[in-house]
C-alpha cells in the first residue's frame, strides 16, 4: 500500500479555523460499511443512529495548555510543545527554533518559568525545568491548536478544545470528534438507553506527524498512553450479550480498544502503545465509530480506509468537499459503520 493511496483534493477554505457557535450544530455524514452508501445528516440526530443496547465509548483526556513561547539566553526565539510529562519538572518536548538547542542550554519562557536541555530522544528535548510544570502551563500556558488552524489561539479555546467530559489531564492535542458534544446531547443519548464508557489516550503531537514512507507498512507510529480498564472491558461484554454495537468516540478510541486487545480478547491495559492501524488490520471490538474528517494521506485516514473501505471513504470525502463540509478538528463529524469484510489494500 502507498501513501499516495490515501490522498485527496481539499480546497483550504474548507479547513474549519473557528468552531461552531454551538458544540452539536456541525453536520454528520453517515457512511454505511455494508454498502458505502451515504447520508448527510445533522450532528443532532446521533440518537436516531444509535439505539438501546448501544455502547459509546469516549476518550477523556483533557488538554493541557502545552505551548509555551520563550527565548534562549542569546536572545533567539523558540517555541516549546510539550509532548509528555515525566515528573514534577521534567518532560519530552518540541522545540522549533532557528537553531538546534543543545545539551546545556537555558530557555526562558513566559511567566518567569526556565528550562536546561538535558538532551535529546529523537526528535524530542529533554527539559528540565526551575518549577513545578503543570501550574505554570495552566497559568502561561497556551492552547496547542493544529498547525493547520492558522491563527494564534484565542481565550474561547480553553474551553472549545476539550471536550465536555475531559478528565485526566494529559493530553496535548484533543480527541476532536468529541468536541460535538454537549450535556444535552449525552443527557439524550443515556435517555435512550445507550451506555456510555471511557477510557484514556493521551493524544501526543506527533499525531500530526506526516507518513514520509512511499510504503506505508514502512511507517514509525509515535507512541502514546493508553489506559482502558477493567471497568470498560467488563461495559463492552455487557454490551455483546445484548446485542448492542461498541461505538467509538473517534480515532483514538479506536486504538485504544484495539491494541487493548491486540492479544485476541479485550483485556484491561495501561501503557503506551504505537499501535498503526491500515486496510487489512482485523477489528475485534469496534462496531461503528464518530470521527472528525482528516489530513490526506495521514495515518487516521489509514485507521479510517481500514474501517469502511478505502475506496468507500474517499468516495465520502470527496462527496464531503462538493458538499461543502468543514474539515478537521473544529470541523464536522462522520458516523461510521463497519465494513464485515474488509479489504486488504
Amino acid at each position: 500500500m502507498r501513501r499516495a493511496d490515501f490522498s485527496y483534493e481539499l480546497p483550504p477554505e474548507l479547513i474549519a479555523q473557528h468552531p461552531l457557535a454551538t458544540r452539536s450544530a456541525s453536520r454528520l455524514l453517515c457512511l454505511d460499511g455494508t454498502d458505502g452508501g451515504l447520508s448527510d445528516r445533522q450532528f443532532t440526530d446521533l440518537p436516531d443512529l444509535l439505539r438501546s443496547g448501544d455502547l459509546l465509548v469516549v476518550n477523556d483526556t483533557r488538554v493541557i495548555p502545552a505551548r509555551l513561547f520563550g527565548h534562549k539566553a542569546s536572545g533567539g526565539k523558540l517555541e516549546m510543545l510539550l509532548e509528555r510529562v515525566e515528573g514534577p519538572r521534567e518532560a519530552l518536548c518540541h522545540l522549533r527554533a532557528s537553531k538546534p538547542a543543545r545539551e546545556g542550554t537555558v530557555v526562558h519562557f513566559e511567566g518567569g518559568l526556565s528550562a536546561e536541555v538535558c538532551g535529546r530522544e529523537q526528535m524530542l528535548y529533554r527539559l528540565r525545568f526551575d518549577q513545578e510544570l503543570m501550574p505554570a502551563l495552566e497559568a502561561h500556558g497556551h492552547m496547542p491548536l493544529p498547525p493547520y488552524i492558522q491563527r494564534e489561539d484565542e481565550a474561547g479555546d480553553r474551553e472549545r478544545y476539550q471536550t465536555v467530559y475531559a478528565a485526566e489531564r494529559g493530553a496535548v492535542a484533543a480527541p476532536t470528534a468529541g468536541l460535538h458534544f454537549d450535556p444535552a446531547m449525552l443527557e439524550r443519548l443515556a435517555s435512550a438507553g445507550v451506555e456510555r464508557c471511557s477510557v484514556t489516550l493521551h493524544v501526543g503531537a506527533g499525531t500530526f506527524q506526516p507518513v514520509r514512507a512511499d510504503d506505508i507498512r514502512e511507517h514509525v507510529m509515535h507512541a502514546e498512553y493508553i489506559d482502558v480498564s477493567a471497568a470498560v472491558c467488563a461495559a463492552v461484554a455487557r454490551t455483546r450479550a445484548r446485542g448492542g454495537r461498541v461505538v467509538a468516540v473517534g480515532t483514538t478510541v479506536v486504538r485504544s480498544l484495539e491494541a487493548a486487545a491486540g492479544s485476541g480478547e479485550l483485556a484491561p491495559f495501561a501503557g503506551m502503545s504505537d499501535i498503526f492501524i491500515y486496510p487489512g488490520f482485523e477489528f475485534r471490538v469496534v462496531d461503528a465509530m464518530l470521527t472528525n474528517f482528516h489530513l490526506p494521506e495521514s495515518t487516521l485516514l489509514m485507521l479510517v480506509s481500514a474501517f469502511a473501505g478505502r475506496e468507500a471513504v474517499l468516495a465520502a470525502y470527496r462527496h464531503a468537499v462538493k458538499t461543502r463540509y468543514r474539515f478537521f478538528s473544529y470541523g464536522d463529524a462522520m458516523f461510521i459503520t463497519r465494513k464485515p469484510t474488509l479489504e486488504a489494500a
